[in-house]
């Protein structure tokens, strides 16, 4: 009997190793200006390469995963993650431009977690676990609470052994995914359609559903990641807090509010009804925005910009759940345009926010407002797919 119990640690690690790669180089930008004299507008662009790579591999995944194997894809996945890190730690002060060896070992680590954030979710899907969403949501939660040890891990480790230290760190966290790569080498991994069987991009393209799934997956990025980004930045502009309790309170607190989201779904989903969920968690969302666009209390703001974690939980697991239900052949090919618009949205949701907080004259509250926008467009959405499927449903009673 295969041990799918140790299929899902080891894809649980795999978000894991992502949520590093995520959040501990940020934590570091203030030490590569300060220590490289890497210009602040270089800095910023290392998001831009990990965000930008990540769409390079959703859409690679799209075409080649399936043609190479799972099995191959997935330890490779973390075996990029690992040499990503360690690079980090050394690249940096062995090359003669030290931000291109940033840049190269961000390159590295964000082409894994891209092959991780693909493929993780379709082998616990194509694992024979008997409530799937639920499952779903329960693999994701890992994400939040990667985030959560990385940022309060780190942060503890630079006041007890100082920044100048970040090195080592580095390399302590490469063996995350080093120790998974022997998991993914080992486990039991179940194709998610049979051979020649999944739906290819242009199937996909003509189902007028999946593009409702791609609205779904944009808003759900762009409503997390417009609230995260900002977090951090919003706790300190509010609340004149320190960066650290800004990190602290900003997106950390957001990713444990994200991760309980996450787990209730997991714990009790098979009681709860997905898309309402998410139609309440998206309500919720606008309220969130709201409170931090809106209230002239900054406390206020700041619960909301913690709670907005709660509210976008569901949001990207939830999305991936409908799809695969409705699009049970969509394989490979459902999975890497899924991630691929999560990350579209990612990226272009903290953008939009920052652009009308410049214009607004450095007004943080002005950006959050126009952040709003995402979960609404997503209420509507949803709204979409639940008439279609009530009508999917009276034309099988009717035949």
């Amino acid at each position: 009997m295969p041990n799918y119990q140790k299929t899902k640690t080891a894809c649980y690690l795999g978000f894991v190793t992502q949520a590093i790669a995520a959040n501990f180089a940020p934590l570091l930008f203030l030490k590569f200006h300060k220590d490289y004299g890497i210009s602040l507008g270089n800095i910023a662009f290392i998001s831009t390469v990990y965000f930008f790579t990540q769409l390079l591999i959703d859409l690679f995944c799209a075409k080649f995963v399936d043609r190479i194997g799972y099995r191959v894809c997935i330890v490779v996945s973390e075996v990029l993650s690992a040499a990503g890190l360690i690079g980090l730690a050394f690249l940096p002060d062995i090359l003669p431009d030290a931000f291109c060896g940033i840049l190269i070992s961000v390159t590295v680590y964000a082409m894994g977690c891209g092959l991780i954030e693909v493929l993780a979710s379709p082998i616990v899907e194509a694992c024979p676990f008997e409530n799937k969403e639920a499952t779903m949501s329960l693999l994701h939660s890992f994400y939040c609470w990667g985030s959560v040890g990385t940022i309060v891990i780190s942060t503890l480790f630079f006041a007890i052994f100082g920044m100048d230290s970040w090195k080592w760190l580095a390399v302590i966290w490469a063996m995350v995914p080093a120790v998974n790569i022997f998991n993914f080498a080992t486990c039991p991994i179940v194709p998610i359609v049979e051979e020649g069987q999944g739906m290819g991009i242009r199937q996909l393209g003509k189902r007028p559903l999946f593009w409702v799934s791609i609205c779904l997956m944009v808003c759900a990025g762009a409503s997390e990641l417009s609230m995260s980004q900002w977090a951090s930045a919003y706790a300190e502009a509010a609340l004149g807090l320190t960066k650290t309790m800004g990190d602290l309170l900003g997106p950390c607190m957001f990713a444990v509010t994200m991760g309980i989201s996450r787990v209730i779904y997991g714990r009790y989903g098979e009681k709860l009804n997905l898309i309402w969920f998410m139609v309440g968690s998206g309500a919720l969302c606008v309220t969130c925005y709201v409170m931090a666009s809106l209230s002239a209390e900054p406390v206020i703001g700041l619960i909301g910009c913690i709670l907005c974690g709660f509210s976008v939980g569901i949001m990207w697991p939830g999305t991936i759940s409908i799809s695969s239900k409705k699009f049970p052949k969509g394989g490979t090919a459902m999975f890497a345009l899924l991630a691929m618009a999560g990350d579209l949205g990612g990226s272009i949701g903290p953008a939009i926010v920052g652009k009308v907080t410049q214009s607004a004259g450095d007004n943080i509250r002005a950006g959050m407002g126009v952040g709003l926008i995402f979960p609404v467009v997503l209420i509507i959405m949803l709204v979409i797919m639940k008439n279609a499927a009530v009508k999917t449903d009276h034309r099988s009673k009717t035949d």
